[in-house]
């Protein structure tokens, strides 16, 4: 969920009124969407951060300091290059469209001043950041040759091309009649289709928005409209038109039930009714959308993860069949002892039966009560004895294999149950010093092949340290390397460990300093750690506690695993309202 380009107007407003006469001082590039500008202002340094992230584009300030990759990508440094020392000129928006224009003041040679352009496209899976000097592009985050787009190519050396021009009328600058006037000509097609097609800028909650204000339904047809209709939607376009003359803006974010965005937008949304959705208000639009990253993990925005999980799901998926396939061999092979049975009546009655003759007998079996009958099958190219001695070959060879799948079920089942505690463990993962844990320890479990190739170290991952209400600090470990690090190496005997119940999760401690823990500091700690498992989303989960004292790790248990006792278990359901506002402030996060 992103804002539409009649919404982004305030932003870059906003932007334009605290960047503008800044320096930069310090480009980072964490990730392959993401880029972070350090501006200087006196007495203070803003971070601009412009994501071209396809499912929520985005340009704000923040106060997110993400990790300075050891190797920057080329795009990062051509940045550096280009524009660290020079100065933010204007923040401006291309019309009401979805594209920011950062000019920024360069010194060139003999001091001359050379205005350079960063322009940031939003525009869903086109989103683009894009480096331009006097008409030509320089670098682009994206490249786009011919092969991609025949419309326009974006390629260094080349003429940058505006997207497409879109026959629309920016209200902004534009007589409303004007505007009006367009609504008509679409006659056969609803009112909300014409709004969409008539204004610059205008997505479905602003289109939506003007006609719930005017008092119509979405569907409305233009040619059953009259002039009076027309007037109330004219006196709808000119009240937003002073609201944005007079920057006098409510930014509003909608939440439905299951907490996620519905829309937001620098207005109040008046479609939404407050029974079925959660209305957020703030000072300004720049602040909506730092919020909204706590709702969308946008500070977390990690793409290396999306491959390391698709990875280990393939992996937990692979080992699932595998599981499967051994435990219908097993089936099979328990079946064995019905060849004993049968060697062990040819044994008896082998004196009975001439050899070569029969292709199977009937006989009593020695084995039922009732001596029932028995058919026995025979291969007539051996003789009896030959016969009896292949269905014992036959039965020893499946009881060995019995044993042997036994042994293998056990260990896919252990090496899936492992599995699914990385896969928990990529969800959590914030820096990029979590992400090479998790490769490390893929590698290590042979889910991902060994590197040969040597990397610039990095700074050690840090797992997640909250403050709670009572003032105790609760850890929760990311993944399984930080897991044991924190719950054998870090935490006191006398520490609480918590850990939903037979369910992959992070270890979490809270922090005593062998102070008492009242019983709402144990319950909040519980849904935390409810919150950072598998069973996240669920109700009523198990979770297990236990003073750290009472925890032991067997020699040669993989990574995370541990046995305790003397625990005891809470079921918790993890109320985000409660857990969000700590969970969003890690004191570990730069």
């Amino acid at each position: 969920m992103s804002l539409d380009g009649f919404s982004l107007n305030p932003l870059i407003n906003e932007l334009n009124d605290k960047l503008a006469g800044g320096r930069i001082d310090k480009i980072c590039q964490p990730n392959k969407q993401d880029i972070y500008l350090y501006i200087r202002q006196p007495g203070q340094t803003y971070i601009l951060y412009l994501s071209i992230n396809p499912q929520n584009p985005m340009a704000n300030i923040t106060e997110f300091q993400p990790d300075n990759p050891p190797e920057p990508p080329v795009f990062c440094m051509v940045l550096r290059k280009q524009l660290e020392g020079g100065r933010i000129a204007s923040i401006s928006q291309y019309g009401l469209d979805r594209m920011i224009l950062i000019d920024i003041d360069t010194l060139g040679p003999k001091s001359l001043i050379i205005t350079k352009t960063l322009i940031a496209e939003l525009m869903g899976k086109y989103s683009n950041l894009i480096l331009m000097q006097d008409g030509t592009i320089i670098e682009a985050f994206r490249r786009v040759g011919e092969n991609s787009n025949r419309v326009r190519t974006v390629l260094p050396g080349q003429n940058y091309e505006v997207p497409p021009i879109q026959d629309k009328i920016n209200i902004l600058i534009t007589d409303t009649n004007s505007f009006i006037e367009r609504l008509k000509t679409y006659q056969e097609a609803t009112l909300y289709q014409a709004i969409i097609a008539s204004g610059l800028g205008f997505g479905p909650i602003t289109a939506k928005e003007i006609i719930f204000l005017a008092g119509f339904s979405n569907d409305l047809l233009i040619k059953d409209m009259d002039e009076m209709d027309f007037s109330s939607i004219t006196n709808i376009i000119d009240e937003l038109k002073i609201m944005y003359q007079e920057k006098n803006f409510s930014p509003t974010l909608v939440l439905d039930k299951k907490r996620k965005i519905k829309a937001m937008a620098p207005f109040a949304l008046h479609i939404f009714n407050e029974k079925d959705f959660s209305l957020k208000t703030y000072a300004d639009i720049n602040a909506l959308l730092e919020d909204s990253k706590n709702y969308t993990n946008s500070y977390y925005n990690l793409p290396e993860k999306d491959f390391y999980r698709k990875t280990i799901h393939n992996e937990i998926n692979r080992l699932t069949k595998k599981e499967k396939i051994l435990t219908e061999e097993l089936a099979k092979a328990q079946k064995a002892e019905k060849y004993k049975i049968k060697a062990d009546n040819l044994m008896t009655y082998q004196y009975q039966f001439k050899d070569h003759q029969d292709k199977e007998i009937s006989v009593a079996n020695i084995y039922d009560e009732n001596y029932a009958p028995i058919t026995i099958a025979l291969d007539t190219k051996l003789t009896i004895i030959q016969n009896m001695q292949a269905y014992y070959k036959k039965y020893d060879k499946l009881k060995r294999s019995t044993q042997m799948l036994e042994i293998q079920i056990k260990r896919c089942q252990k090496d899936r149950e492992y599995a699914l505690t990385i896969e928990t463990a990529i969800d959590a993962c914030t820096t990029i010093a979590d992400i090479e844990d998790i490769k490390a320890e893929m590698i290590k479990a042979g889910f991902l092949p060994p590197e040969n190739k040597k990397k610039a170290s990095i700074a050690p991952s840090k797992p997640f340290k909250f403050a709670l209400p009572n003032g105790m600090f609760l850890f929760v470990g990311k993944n399984n390397y930080q897991n044991d690090k924190l719950t054998f190496k870090t935490a006191h005997s006398d520490d609480i460990w918590l850990h939903t119940k037979d369910i992959p999760g992070s270890h979490v401690i809270i922090d005593t300093k062998s102070d008492e823990v009242d019983e709402d500091t144990l319950f909040l700690a519980a849904q935390i750690a409810g919150y950072f498992s598998k069973a996240r989303g669920s109700s009523k989960i198990p979770v297990d506690y236990v003073e750290c004292r009472y925890l032991k790790k067997p020699s040669g248990a993989k990574p995370g695993f541990v046995i305790f006792t003397n625990n005891k278990t809470l079921y918790v359901t993890p109320d985000e309202d409660e857990i969000m506002p700590i969970i969003n402030k890690d004191l570990n996060k730069k």
